[in-house]
């Protein structure tokens, strides 16, 4: 591999080390006075096989194909596949064996004392933040000075001390710190929605952040308002109700005359269950045009992981626009940051691209491959290939379908694709090697964050 292929290669996990994630030199998007409100919204167990522009044939979601209609729409968005690692991630920009937070039973190694929140950042840069939704799998959120702690000036929760009870019907809710009332008989993703319109009803004039993990679809999966009294198909019902929820969001920004100021961001937490093919515990997160995904929820086959991503910011991102760059969830802390104009931490590792500059018709520097991790399996995948903890390299040009395996430990298993195949190898294995995900299971995170001896004299990472 030649030096230009080699720093194309690296360049990911170095600028991570060095610079947080983010190009220096570039003026971002806030510094140039453009700041906009965002909405970042996280769709619970909803992968690609729920969306009709994404070539669902079962569910139909007009409200969020409308809003694809009017922003960007990326093919390639990988979560991690679980909930917890993959919250960890968006909130930090930080991959999982640098916080600890591998699998769900993990999600307290991420400390507000120890983690920076992108809220955090969003609010030093002068914006309201609020979170409504889910924290569950994540942990010390309970109070005020909870959230102050994170970053969130205003909070309404479902999973975290108060709070663990129902998230459907009668909610057990934590609202800034105390249990909400007047509950009974109310529909939880109703009175999340009317927190999230009420806070920016309120904080219109000046920007905004929300963090909108919605309970949406995750199980137990019950009828919603909307449901028939008798053999509905409760699935689907709750797609339709999350998909109901994005639109009556998008109207009311409409109707407040911000939508041109407001970034939408739409993206699921992992993959589907078995239930998106019809099947209660199936191994499919679903089907796309006839054909079924290549795994579901909690598994590292492409269904665990291949998300929707939608960006919407009215009047500025490219509308009906379909990206093929490759985003993962570390990179919506660098995005946010750079379009709100926001310092980064210091002496803190971001594994995140920023993709701001393709949402304003740009062409940006787009990441070369995605990591994901669940517990001690990992892969790093590029455009083409994906190669895991195990030296197993697979094709996917039929992804989300299907994964071929080329070579096991090094060795192909085709003759024929020993050179194209190998040389794929090599240039992931640039990648791990640079990330170094392998010593996660003896290294501490702080140890983690810092940089190999051979990259000569830096700042050590906290």
């Amino acid at each position: 591999m030649n030096r230009r292929d080699f720093l194309k290669w690296t360049g990911s996990a170095a600028a991570a080390v060095r610079l947080g994630g983010l190009v220096q030199g570039r003026p971002a998007a806030g510094q140039q006075g453009k700041r906009p409100n965002i909405i970042f919204i996280l769709g619970d167990d909803y992968g690609i096989g729920g969306l009709s522009c994404y070539g669902s044939e079962r569910f139909k979601t007009p409200a969020l194909d409308t809003l694809a209609q009017t922003g960007v729409r990326f093919e390639y968005c990988f979560s991690m596949p679980l909930c917890a690692p993959s919250r960890a991630v968006c909130m930090t920009g930080r991959y999982p064996f640098r916080t600890g937070v591998v699998n769900n039973g993990s999600g307290g190694r991420a400390h507000p004392d120890k983690e920076v929140c992108i809220a955090k950042v969003m609010k030093q840069a002068g914006y309201a933040t609020a979170v409504a939704g889910k924290w569950r799998q994540l942990s010390y959120f309970t109070t005020k000075q909870d959230a102050q702690r994170w970053g969130f000036d205003e909070f309404l929760i479902w999973g975290v001390d108060v709070g663990k009870g129902s998230r459907y019907w009668d909610p057990d809710f934590n609202k800034n710190g105390q249990p909400l009332s007047n509950a009974q008989g109310k529909y939880g993703p109703d009175l999340l929605h009317e927190f999230v319109v009420d806070f920016i009803r309120r904080h219109r004039d000046q920007p905004f952040f929300v963090y909108y993990p919605m309970t949406l679809i995750h199980g137990p999966i019950l009828r919603t308002p909307d449901s028939a009294a008798e053999g509905a198909d409760h699935y689907t019902d709750n797609i339709a109700y999350l998909d109901k929820l994005v639109g009556k969001l998008v109207a009311e920004l409409d109707q407040m005359n911000i939508r041109e100021k407001t970034l939408i961001v739409f993206t699921g937490d992992n993959g589907c269950t078995g239930q998106a093919s019809g099947t209660k515990g199936g191994n499919s997160a679903g089907t796309l045009n006839g054909r079924a995904i290549d795994g579901a929820k909690g598994s590292m086959k492409e269904g665990g992981s291949r998300v929707p991503l939608i960006v919407s910011w009215k009047g500025t991102t490219p509308a009906g626009h379909v990206s093929k760059d490759l985003v993962d969830f570390s990179d919506f802390f660098p995005t946010f940051a750079e379009l709100a104009g926001a310092k980064l931490p210091e002496d803190v590792t971001v594994d995140g691209h920023s993709f701001a500059p393709q949402l304003m018709g740009g062409r940006g520097k787009p990441r070369q491959w995605i990591f994901v991790q669940l517990d001690q399996q990992w892969y790093v995948r590029d455009a083409r290939w994906k190669l895991n903890q195990a030296g197993e390299l697979f094709d996917m040009k039929d992804a989300p379908f299907r994964q071929t395996l080329r070579l096991r430990s090094g060795q192909a298993l085709i003759e024929a694709d020993s050179t194209e195949a190998q040389e794929a190898r090599a240039k992931l294995q640039t990648a791990i090697d640079a990330l170094r995900p392998h010593d996660s299971g003896a290294a501490t995170a702080a140890e983690q964050d810092k940089p190999k001896k051979k990259a000569g004299k830096r700042k050590k990472q906290k």
